[in-house]
């Protein structure tokens, strides 16, 4: 939003404007309802989106949009109860908005013991067009508050994000780590070369999260950020989780006998509650047939579809990842998940299908220095353990001449661009495909990981170079992003890699086919 557009935004809050917006006036400002960490939109869509807020007691969400910033013919909508059960937290769906038109909403709360309002806070964004008449965009990147580094005042706190927003992207994807529920933070770090990092401290950081309301506490710390909560206010979000959300490297049954720092030891325990709390405070609808699904397809119009996938909740233990046959332990997205990737690229007639992957695939990723995390396993050789399921995605995407697919992820605190391509491979029976990976937001940078060969990968671009200090703070100026942006009229994808200030390090244009 420009600050012409803020003007204007803020003056439909005034006057006239708001009629028909007001609840029962209280007392005093003490006495009315806040909204304490701001607005965001989320999932947006040809056919809707959704709104989240969190006020700071038990009240009633309102929610008004208009396709004008003075409000005019708004739309006024009823929305849930926030309460204790969902730590004030609200989300509504929005559904019946014009395609291809800037939404402005905002969102009141109001005291559902006294009925006295909030003030209104504001936010907005663009929905798809149905039509391939205007180019699109999108960002990426991933990896927030992690190894320690939080909310730094002294240097104006996580500014990568309105760094972010200056790109004007049509929608933001966070690849996951959104939290670190395992990483607390203390009010001052010592800085890998010399120096201090100072932290904005809260109780729910000062410990791993194992209660529901320690996880909800690591969504809430990094919303004290005000330009984290201005992007989510004026740019839609698309959020998917890794697993930092939880616990580092954790899978479904894993027990944590060997962390003194856990008194709950099952990772299957933790990660059920650090779902309730994601889906409390992310902008994210729950499928009526799934409830607590996290992969889903998201169109953005004829000219893009988003794919976000889950590699987290379906997988099978970490290990030497490096069986022939597909089975319970080669699990890394799951079957069922993999069947309905499949489906909904066939069904796609969007010019670019890209997928949100919340790990890299060609990356070698460890863990504890004797298994592997990720899906690569640094055999080399024909495809084996984890990479069978890659292995089936791209023989799926050949044979069904299913053209323009790209990946992009984070996971790994760096970027690059990667391209595959069967002449360099051992396993053989795709088409040429890239990879672009990015980050960490507001994180330690590490890397960067050596590629398997299995499939043939290319690194076209690193941003850090071998032999590099590992966990270098932000200071660094070491952190990244993406940016896609396809044209309307050529149709092409051009993918650009990001420092965290804004300052492009790598760009390619990649024609439609």
């Amino acid at each position: 939003m420009t600050e012409i557009d803020r003007r204007t935004v803020l003056a439909g809050l005034g006057g006239a404007a708001v009629v028909g917006f007001t609840g029962r006036a209280p007392a005093s400002i003490r006495d009315r309802p806040q909204i304490v960490h701001g607005v965001a939109s989320g999932d947006v869509t040809p056919m809707g989106g959704v709104i989240w807020s969190r006020a700071d007691r038990p009240a009633k969400m309102w929610v008004e949009w208009s396709t004008r910033p003075d409000f005019k013919n708004a739309h006024l909508l009823e929305g849930p109860d926030a309460l204790g059960m969902t730590d004030f937290t609200a989300k509504i769906a929005l559904t019946g908005l014009p395609p291809g038109r800037r939404v402005y909403y905002r969102v009141r709360f109001d005291d559902l013991y006294t009925g006295a309002s909030s003030a209104p806070e504001v936010g907005q964004f663009r929905v798809p067009s149905v039509t391939a008449d205007r180019s699109i965009s999108f960002a990426w990147s991933g990896d927030t508050c992690g190894q320690g580094y939080g909310i730094n005042p002294e240097i104006g706190g996580m500014r990568i994000y309105s760094t972010i927003r200056r790109e004007r992207p049509d929608v933001f994807i966070h690849c996951g780590d959104l939290i670190y529920a395992d990483a607390p933070i203390q009010a001052r770090k010592r800085v890998r070369g010399g120096g201090v990092w100072r932290n904005l401290v809260t109780d729910a950081k000062a410990k791993v999260a194992e209660t529901v309301d320690e996880f909800r506490g690591n969504f809430r710390y990094n919303l004290l950020d005000e330009h984290v909560r201005t992007l989510a206010a004026e740019v839609p979000q698309i959020m998917q989780w890794d697993d930092h959300e939880t616990k580092n490297n954790w899978w479904p049954g894993r027990m944590l006998h060997e962390d003194d720092r856990y008194t709950i030891k099952s990772c299957s325990l933790l990660a059920a509650r650090a779902r309730k709390a994601f889906f409390e405070y992310v902008p994210i609808a729950r499928q009526a047939t799934h409830p607590g699904r996290i992969y889903r397809a998201l169109p953005q119009g004829p000219l893009l579809d988003i794919f976000v996938l889950d590699a987290r909740s379906y997988r099978g233990p970490n290990g030497k990842n490096q069986a022939r046959k597909i089975g319970p332990g080669t699990a890394f997205f799951g079957e069922r998940q993999i069947d309905w990737l499949c489906d909904r690229l066939a069904a796609s007639r969007a010019t670019w299908k890209v997928i949100s992957s919340d790990q890299p695939i060609g990356l070698q990723i460890g863990h504890d220095g004797r298994y592997y995390e990720g899906m690569a396993n640094g055999a080399g050789g024909r495809a084996s353990g984890r990479e069978l399921e890659l292995a089936r995605i791209l023989r799926f995407i050949k044979e069904k001449q299913i053209r323009n697919v790209t990946w992009v992820t984070a996971d790994v605190h760096y970027a690059a661009a990667h391209h595959y391509h069967p002449d360099r491979a051992t396993f053989r029976r795709f088409d040429p495909f890239w990879e672009f990976v990015a980050g960490p937001l507001n994180a330690g940078t590490f890397g960067p990981n050596y590629l398997d060969p299995t499939f043939g990968p290319k690194a076209e671009f690193v941003s850090v170079k071998r032999g590099m200090t590992p966990g270098l703070s932000p200071l660094s100026g070491l952190q990244f992003y993406g940016v896609g942006r396809i044209d309307a009229k050529t149709r092409d994808l051009t993918i650009s890699l990001h420092r965290g200030d804004g300052t492009k390090l790598w760009s390619r244009a990649l024609p439609a086919k």
